[in-house]
């Protein structure tokens, strides 16, 4: 097969693998990302993936240079672009985009060990840095918005017993 063949056959598996998954975003067709870890995690990383015209006989572009990837050490970096580029060796010649998003994926924490935690916020001119702890979700408790009793009372009146407005609440006519 041509080259040019297999990287449409690729093309149609990997719509069709990630098809609603938020962590896959198809810039064209022939370069690809992939979000390793969930958003607002401190070591979550992002992969682009770009294939030139000779794939999948010649290794893809591998890139790390997303602004996502900013608070990653080049060290980090290179060490995932390695261990990456050590796979593309293994699989050179055979479809390989998922194969590559996959191992990342199940490596993650091991690429990621050695990436300190730190969240940087700013405010105003102030700037800090600070280690984030990881808390678990059970303790973590939001405020709930302190209603008067008019408004409960009014919020009352407009929902059902389940508190959940009826159905057709917000809708517009069309015709008059």
């Amino acid at each position: 097969m041509a080259a040019n063949e297999d990287q449409e056959m690729e093309l149609e598996a990997l719509r069709s693998i990630y098809e609603g998954d938020e962590c896959f975003k198809e810039l064209s067709s022939v370069s690809f990302q992939y979000r390793i870890g969930e958003n607002g995690d401190p070591k979550a990383f992002l992969i682009e993936i770009s294939w030139p015209e000779t794939y999948p006989q010649t290794a893809p572009n591998i890139s790390m240079n997303a602004f996502f990837n900013n608070t990653i050490s080049l060290a980090i970096k290179q060490n995932i672009l390695d261990k990456l580029m050590e796979e593309v060796e293994v699989n050179l010649g055979t479809a390989m985009t998922y194969t590559l998003f996959e191992y990342a994926k199940d490596n993650k924490e091991l690429f990621m060990e050695n990436q300190p935690v730190h969240i940087v916020t700013s405010v105003g001119n102030n700037i800090s840095v600070g280690t984030h702890e990881v808390a678990p979700s059970s303790k973590k408790r939001d405020k709930k918005e302190q209603l008067s009793k008019t408004q409960k009372r009014k919020l009352a009146d407009k929902t059902d017993h389940k508190g959940e407005l009826p159905r057709g609440w917000n809708w517009v006519d069309v015709i008059k």
